[in-house]
């Protein structure tokens, strides 16, 4: 909701919560202030424009302070007179804050408040709707825990008898490869005094060959060889 008000002369637009500078007037800071010549008022989709003003609308503002706008210099100047005029000038003024705009039984002020309850109760409803999802994630979380827990106790169990099983396999393999070691051992005993024996016995020697005599005849070819050609050589 807007309105458009007048105020010593000038026209301003206002909502709720506005804050502006008029003209003095004559009330100290805290107290409310009634403005009565509205000219034209706003809510939502209806419009009224006053003629000139709007019946039953008033604005009510609080005055925050008073005080002085800027200075303004006016300067008068007169040629070939030697007419100079210098002035200032400081405007007094009064701040005000529009506290509520009322206007066929309705107000500003108290569509405002109605809107922060709303919003303060659904704020709060979310709050309460996040706790009670963060206490329920919270109960899953743990029992989520205590399941990971069991299971990895389940676990440490059964690895602990594959390793006392494994162990088990482990020093049976071991007595065997001992025994085979020693079994290899005594082969290879038996062998080396197998093989010194046989160096001790004297070995048979072959009879040598006579060497042939060049008066002796030569030895009869054997049946069935062929006979060798005479050659020069021979001669």
């Amino acid at each position: 909701m807007y309105a458009v008000i007048e105020t010593a002369g000038k026209q301003y637009r206002v909502e709720l919560g506005t804050q502006l500078e008029v003209d003095r007037m004559d009330a100290d800071p805290g107290q409310t202030v009634q403005l009565d010549r509205v000219l034209l008022i706003a809510d939502g989709e209806e419009l009224e424009i006053g003629r000139p003003l709007v019946a039953g609308a008033v604005v009510a503002a609080d005055v925050v302070r008073l005080d002085r706008g800027e200075k303004i210099v006016v300067f008068k100047y007169g040629p070939k007179t030697r007419r100079r005029v210098k002035q200032g000038h400081r405007q007094d003024l009064t701040i005000l804050r529009i506290a509520d705009i009322s206007w066929g039984g309705r107000s500003a002020a108290a569509d405002a408040q109605a809107t922060k309850d709303a919003e303060r109760r659904a704020a709060a409803e979310a709050d309460r709707e996040a706790a009670k999802r963060a206490a329920a994630d919270k109960d899953l979380a743990a029992k989520l825990a205590a399941e990971a827990d069991s299971e990895s106790g389940t676990d440490a169990g059964a690895a602990t008898a594959a390793t006392g099983t494994g162990a088990v396999d482990t020093a049976r393999s071991g007595t065997r490869s001992k025994g085979r070691a020693k079994s290899t051992a005594s082969t290879s005993k038996s062998t080396a005094s197998t093989s010194k024996t046989s160096k001790s016995s004297p070995s048979t020697k072959a009879t040598p060959r006579a060497p042939a005599s060049r008066t002796q005849a030569p030895p009869a070819p054997e049946e069935g060889a062929k006979k060798r050609r005479t050659t020069k050589k021979d001669e």
